[in-house]
C-alpha cells in the first residue's frame, strides 16, 4: 500500500516543482505541504496540517536514528532533502514496529500510514 502512494505522490511532488519553475501554480486539490529544498518536513497532522518540524543536513547525523521530541509524532511528512529517508513507528528506529523509506529531492507524503516517531537520513 505505502508503494502505492508513494507511485501517485511523485507525479503530484514534480508537477508542483514544474508548476513552480513555470510560475504557475497547483490546483488547489494537490495542495502540498510547504518545505525548503534541503530539509526533512513532519507535520503532526495529516494532510501537511497542525505543527511543522523542518531537519536539515547540517543539523542531523546522517545514517543514524534522530528521534522526533519527547512525546512528538508526525501524521505527514515532505523529503527535499536529496537523500532517502527512513521514517520509523519506533522512537528508537527499531525495525519491530512499522517503517518506509522515501527518496529525497521531492517527496510528499499527506498520510502516513503509521505515528512517526523518528527517522534516519541516508547518504545513498
Amino acid at each position: 500500500m505505502a508503494v502505492t502512494a508513494l507511485t501517485a505522490l511523485v507525479p503530484q511532488a514534480l508537477a508542483h516543482d514544474r508548476a513552480v519553475a513555470s510560475g504557475t501554480h497547483p490546483a488547489p486539490d494537490t495542495r502540498l505541504g510547504t518545505c525548503e529544498a534541503g530539509r526533512l518536513c513532519l507535520w503532526k497532522k495529516p494532510d501537511f496540517a497542525g505543527a511543522r518540524q523542518t531537519y536539515e543536513l547540517a543539523t542531523v547525523d546522517i545514517e543514524s536514528c534522530t528521534p522526533l521530541p519527547k512525546g512528538g509524532d508526525a501524521q505527514s511528512l515532505a523529503n527535499r532533502t536529496g537523500r532517502p529517508v527512513t521514517t520509523y513507528q519506533s522512537a528508537e528506529c527499531q525495525e519491530t514496529g512499522e517503517f518506509e523509506t522515501y527518496p529525497g529531492g521531492g517527496t510528499w507524503v499527506p498520510r502516513s500510514p503509521y505515528q512517526v516517531r523518528a527517522f534516519k537520513i541516508w547518504e545513498n
